[in-house]
């Protein structure tokens, strides 16, 4: 079994990063292989609805991100997703990045285990969080959860190590992960959804 970790902030090596590494790190002593994947630094465009990837399958701006990712995630048992909290939010990158992402394969990852993970200095943590969780429900895939909301608090690494309960949360929450890929581990495809309607509310 492969998990898919996504670090969408600016700073490799920053926050949301050490929290993904607690993640990753729990799944590891549980035997579940994985992989922490930063989608770089560099300005991402945003979706524009030209619809390229209903034709072709792919994002039409290859930027190197959001179709990397896609194939990476669609190869992988379940997906980690993180942000820093910007604004009571996703950072600018990591909305972009997922918008055309979820836009692009949202449907291929129906049924895949998916968990967000969010890291802040005070406040936003929660509004951030049900920002990303918004993205896998729209998608059918099932949410995994921890003991608390997914999130650290600092304004560094070495601050978020100061954060013993938003570690345990990290920790827990790759306990339930590898937990519920456990349980799914027969390897039964999710059932076939309807999509039938789309109420636009307009007469």
């Amino acid at each position: 079994m492969n998990v898919l970790l996504v670090n969408t902030s600016p700073h490799k090596q920053g926050c949301t990063n050490r929290a993904l590494e607690e993640v990753a790190d729990t799944l590891k002593s549980l035997g579940i292989e994985s992989e922490i994947l930063w989608i770089g630094n560099k300005a991402l465009h945003g979706c524009t609805d030209c619809r390229h990837c209903y034709e072709h399958g792919v994002c039409a701006f290859d930027d190197g991100a959001v179709n990397v990712a896609g194939e990476k995630i669609m190869a992988s048992d379940a997906l980690v997703l993180g942000s820093p909290v910007h604004y009571a939010s996703m950072c600018g990158a990591g909305s972009s990045f997922a918008d055309r992402l979820f836009r692009t394969y949202g449907k291929r990852f129906a049924g895949k285990p998916a968990a967000a993970v969010v890291s802040c200095r005070r406040g936003g943590a929660s509004a951030a969080f049900d920002r990303i969780n918004k993205y896998f429900t729209i998608s059918g895939m099932p949410i995994v959860s921890s003991t608390y909301w997914n999130s650290v608090h600092g304004n560094t690494p070495e601050e978020v190590e100061q954060d013993l309960e938003g570690l345990q949360v990290m920790r827990n929450l790759g306990r339930n992960l590898a937990w519920m890929l456990e349980q799914l581990k027969s390897g039964q495809a999710i059932g076939e959804q309807e999509r039938t309607y789309k109420t636009s509310y307009i007469r």
